[in-house]
């Protein structure tokens, strides 16, 4: 598409200097003003009347100076046209190139590039209610963000708590406070009175959203909680895959986190590895505004994020995560009364690599490239027992090595003995992609996977 575009300049330029040769080549070969009436009238209406008659005379001479500066007036005139036309091509041209850089959008024939800005705002919605070390997310937030103008941090309040109020207060114009007007407990049925927090948040949650892309008029936005610390490349990570998201239908969020991001299991050598995943991770995400205006009329009353992983929101779309998590949490206490933070959460390793993302092409993420490479690296794989790795003795190399699992238990029970999460949600594992799991175990890159020719996800083993 570029090479195309880089022909259709040549091509403009070539032709305004062909114009102009044939311009000038018109006003040299042209016949003498005077001589224009000769021939009983000549090339102009009129003939000699027209032209002032006599040549000699002084009303002819007066006539030919008139005609000499009209005609220079109209060269002037043409050439301030084809200036002009010539700016418009070198703005197209620069136009055109800023595409090597950008996503790509598969147009049958061709990955046809999308403009975007790299001057692009990216707001960081930070949700907030009762913890006071909100202070150590922002101060990260603060400490990383390479420029308050494109990273705005916009710090949305719930729960009313005076002393999280003057924390926040705190940094001044260094973030925008928002509160959420209704404090009110929410009706719910008695089954559910102890999850009124759930819903809290599920109303927090659309509130804030509807303040960024309505109220401030964003086009983006990337959602951290109160209790996520921020790694060092978080904001260059973001805006690197802006234009991957912006650009691929198949993906509809972007995650910094990584659910089997323990120390042992993932590979720091690689904090540049980027995944698609079809498990919507959450945890330090973004998501665009035209996502937001198909889910917040249909916005759950409790448990988004969990609703986020159903089928009917999913939409066979898939996020972006990386091997090396971006965030972190450090809040055990909360609504989840500390699900999974004992036994998973609180060993995540955040990376500590700055990766120059904006550098890359991350081209390989798009849908059609990225599926073919990721059968043939996950199925070209040797497939291995379980017992084989946890021995080890019998493997040689770094891998990879594949372990098949054939049903839900039979998953749950292979990612028990490997050290990975068990849960699926859906029917889809955490950090899946096409029923694959990735991880290292004890040094060697493992990939649990459904059988080769997998189709779909099955509900019934959540």
């Amino acid at each position: 598409m570029v090479r195309k575009k880089g022909s259709l300049i040549l091509c403009g330029a070539f032709l305004f200097v062909v114009w102009n040769a044939l311009l000038l080549l018109y006003l040299w070969g042209r016949p003498p003003v005077g001589s224009l009436g000769e021939a009983g009238g000549g090339a102009e209406p009129g003939g000699k009347e027209e032209w002032g008659g006599d040549r000699g005379g002084k009303g002819g001479g007066a006539n030919l100076a008139g005609e000499v500066i009209r005609l220079a007036e109209e060269v002037e005139a043409e050439l301030d046209t084809q200036k002009k036309l010539l700016k418009q091509i070198e703005s197209h041209r620069s136009l055109w190139a800023q595409r090597k850089d950008l996503g790509r959008r598969d147009t049958g024939d061709e990955l046809e590039t999308t403009v975007t800005s790299p001057q692009i705002v990216i707001p960081i919605l930070v949700i907030a209610c009762d913890r006071v070390t909100v202070r150590r997310s922002l101060d990260r937030l603060i400490q990383y963000r390479p420029s308050a103008k494109l990273y705005p941090i916009i710090v949305s309040q719930d729960c009313g708590h005076s002393e999280t109020v003057r924390v926040i207060g705190s940094y001044g114009d260094q973030v925008t406070h928002i509160r959420q007007p209704d404090l009110s407990d929410i009706r719910v049925r008695p089954e559910h009175r102890k999850f009124q927090g759930y819903y809290k948040i599920s109303r927090h949650y659309r509130w804030a959203l509807n303040q960024v892309f309505n109220t401030f008029s964003h086009s983006t936005v990337v959602i951290v909680e109160d209790d996520l610390e921020v790694a060092p490349d978080f904001f260059e990570y973001f805006r690197a895959l802006y234009p991957v998201l912006r650009a691929d239908p198949s993906l509809w969020c972007v995650s910094a986190w990584n659910d089997n991001g323990r120390d042992a299991l993932v590979d720091p050598g690689k904090a540049a590895l980027l995944y698609r995943t079809d498990f919507f991770p959450g945890l330090g995400w973004m998501l665009l505004k035209d996502l937001w205006d198909e889910l917040e009329p249909k916005w759950p009353s409790a448990f988004w994020d969990d609703w986020m992983r159903q089928p009917e929101q999913r939409r066979d779309r898939s996020c972006v995560r990386p091997e090396v998590s971006r965030t972190i949490t450090f809040g055990r206490k909360g609504v989840s009364l500390g699900q999974f933070f004992d036994q998973y959460l609180r060993y995540i390793k955040l990376n500590g690599e700055f990766v120059p993302f904006t550098k890359q092409d991350l081209s390989h993420l798009v849908k059609e490239q990225y599926d073919e490479r990721f059968a043939k690296e996950v199925y070209g794989a040797p497939l291995v027992r379980v017992e084989d790795l946890l021995q080890g003795s019998a493997l040689t190399g770094t891998g990879p090595y594949r372990v098949q699992y054939s049903s839900r238990d039979s998953f749950k029970a292979l990612a028990r003995s490997l050290g990975v999460m068990d849960d699926l949600k859906s029917g889809v594992p955490r950090t899946g992609y096409r029923g694959v799991v990735s991880f290292l175990h004890r040094g060697r890159r493992v990939f649990l996977s459904p059988p080769d020719g997998w189709t779909k996800y099955d509900v019934s083993w959540s």
